[in-house]
């Protein structure tokens, strides 16, 4: 992929000093590991204009897989809404809020919305992931609605994404693992135009059910297969990962606790 050129289109927000700082880091992480990207459904991405992007959540390496095609080739960085914690981290945290990103308190998430809703109208791209955690399972949890509710407030796109693949170098229960010519797969589906009136609910179980579709295409034509037994391959297509129902469970005990604190 190209590297980032900021937009001729003076409408369509550039990247700060520090998101590009940031992008260029993690890319040559990615670049150093000679990953081969598979992007699917580009053209489903705005050239100008704000927009919603909702993704599976599989690793921590999401946000950068399905936020980068739209970054190198259109020169279109994404606000992230990631959980209030991750800002309160030592240097990673000063980076997140230099670098333009929304907290979401979860006492407070009205905040987290109007502030999404204003980048939006602003003609920005904002990246939600629905599940806010990570399944062992590698198979959707239930999606929140806050994106639905943001594009419809916002009257912008809402594109269903999925990627696959990054979770084989870092994902939850497991340390980075070096992963030489990794596939990464990406796939962004059709956009839906939630309006003001639309039930949040009925939107976000539509979303749900094509970000599911794109991810299922990704893992049934993933260059790496799918081998049986594998730990980074679903139950459902044969593999070692945990059930979804041992999935919930840890996810539901994580979710009980932050960042190893019991919360009350």
């Amino acid at each position: 992929m190209p590297r980032y050129t900021a937009p001729t289109d003076p409408s369509v927000p550039a990247a700060s000093p520090v998101y590009r700082s940031a992008a260029r880091l993690a890319f040559s992480i990615m670049d150093a590991q000679r990953w081969a990207f598979d992007v699917r459904g580009f053209d489903h991405l705005p050239t100008s204009g704000g927009a919603v992007i909702a993704a599976n959540h599989i690793g921590f390496w999401d946000f950068f897989t399905v936020g980068r095609p739209g970054y190198e080739r259109l020169g279109r960085p994404v606000r992230i809404l990631a959980k209030d914690t991750l800002f309160e981290l030592p240097v990673f945290g000063s980076v997140m809020h230099r670098a333009g990103h929304i907290p979401v308190h979860r006492a407070a998430g009205s905040g987290a919305l109007s502030s999404a809703v204003e980048a939006l109208q602003a003609g920005e791209i904002v990246l939600v992931l629905p599940e806010q955690t990570v399944s062992p399972a590698f198979e959707l949890l239930p999606f929140k609605s806050g994106a639905a509710r943001m594009a419809a407030a916002a009257g912008v796109p809402l594109i269903p994404a999925a990627s696959w693949g990054s979770h084989r170098f870092n994902t939850v229960k497991r340390s980075p693992s070096w992963s030489w010519r990794l596939p990464v797969s990406v796939s962004y589906g059709a956009p839906l135009r939630p309006r003001p009136h639309d039930d949040p609910d009925d939107v976000t179980d539509e979303l749900r059910a094509h970000v599911r579709d794109l991810a299922d295409d990704l893992v049934t034509s993933y260059p790496d297969g799918t081998p049986a037994g594998a730990w980074w391959v679903p139950e459902r297509f044969g593999g070692g990962a945990p059930s979804p129902e041992q999935g919930d469970e840890y996810v539901n005990r994580i979710r009980r606790t932050r960042f190893g604190r019991r919360v009350s």
